[in-house]
């Protein structure tokens, strides 16, 4: 597993997916300096990286605060679709040089690494086709269209030195759509330990990551949400017990539409530029650094479910959930989650 950013590994976390988050209404003995306000339980709410993002857990006020404003100056500066981004301006450098936020520079070097390890599975230039589609409006681009824009998609055309972004392939186009909530869910916890929370949690949209257990000490139960047609977002179909890590799903109840009595999802496959085709419903990842969760489902989900059970098998400090289209369920290693129903 090829991630630099090993400084997270201090940190104690656990995580969640589809969790019901259960905080006393008053919690103290919280250690470490939490700001000037006096720590509480206390929860944010707020519309961010095009998703529902909820952050909370014990701490005061000016912390909470300080964590949402990092969350929304990063969808400032990651979004595909705000102009003024480091990525919108990257991808209208036309192949020019282009200097960016430290941490931007930080996390496209991070996930060209997810890049090489899935081969490709997984591309952070799969904006030139991204960009063709529309999973709010229901646009399917055309043949011919994907087609061109399938010429321009490599992650080897992406360079970074330092603090400056190149792209080799002036037609080329960033979307770090698919790994940026978990490089910034590990760095917003990171920074509620660093202000001496001990018992927190970022969830942005379903990338979940909790700092250390729950108020009263005991672990967090999550939940895997239930991928199959029909079933609603409380439904789970499995749990884990954690007192630390990070749980990501990907699954194809997420963005999605019909069209001409055709389904389409927002996995696109960066081979064919198409909602990748799959034996899988959805993959789970549990693992200490949420990025991992990140780089890694959407490959699995690529993979199906027969080699993505072997590809899983051999990592360590992963665990994996596999749903198949049958409904068929595979675990790595075995006894990883707790099956429901």
């Amino acid at each position: 597993m090829s991630v630099t950013r090993r400084q997270f590994l201090h940190a104690t976390i656990a995580a969640a997916v589809g969790a019901s988050w259960t905080l006393p209404a008053c919690a103290s003995q919280v250690g470490g300096s939490q700001g000037t306000a006096e720590p509480q339980s206390l929860q944010s709410s707020f519309f961010c990286f095009d998703t529902a993002c909820v952050v909370g857990g014990v701490m005061g006020q000016d912390v909470l605060d300080a964590v949402v404003e990092r969350c929304q100056g990063f969808e400032q500066a990651l979004s595909r679709t705000i102009p003024t981004s480091d990525v919108g301006r990257i991808n209208a450098a036309g192949g020019a040089p282009v200097e960016v936020a430290s941490e931007t520079a930080e996390l496209i070097t991070l996930a060209l690494d997810y890049c090489q390890a899935s081969d490709g599975l997984f591309d952070i230039t799969i904006g030139a086709v991204s960009s063709l589609w529309d999973f709010k409006q229901g646009i399917v681009p055309t043949d011919e269209q994907i087609e061109a824009a399938l010429l321009h998609v490599g992650y080897e055309r992406v360079e970074v030195s330092g603090r400056t972004v190149i792209l080799a392939d002036p037609q080329a186009r960033i979307d770090l759509g698919g790994i940026a909530k978990g490089y910034v869910a590990d760095v917003l916890v990171e920074q509620l330990e660093d202000a001496g929370v001990t018992s927190g949690y970022v969830n942005l949209g379903g990338n979940v990551k909790v700092l250390g257990a729950k108020p009263d000490g005991s672990p967090w139960r999550v939940g895997v949400r239930d991928p199959q047609p029909g079933a609603s977002e409380s439904d789970s179909i499995a749990r884990v017990t954690l007192a630390g890590g990070s749980v990501v799903t990907s699954g194809l109840y997420e963005r999605r539409f019909e069209r001409d009595g055709k389904s389409y999802w927002h996995i696109l496959d960066p081979r064919t530029g198409y909602p990748a085709q799959s034996d899988l419903v959805s993959a789970t990842i549990v693992s200490d650094l949420s990025i991992d969760g990140d780089g890694y489902t959407k490959p699995l989900f690529m993979m199906g479910a027969e080699r993505a059970l072997s590809w899983a098998a051999g990592q360590s400090g992963l665990q994996v959930l596999l749903v198949g289209s049958d409904g068929a369920i595979d675990m790595a290693p075995q006894g990883a989650f707790e099956l429901l129903g």
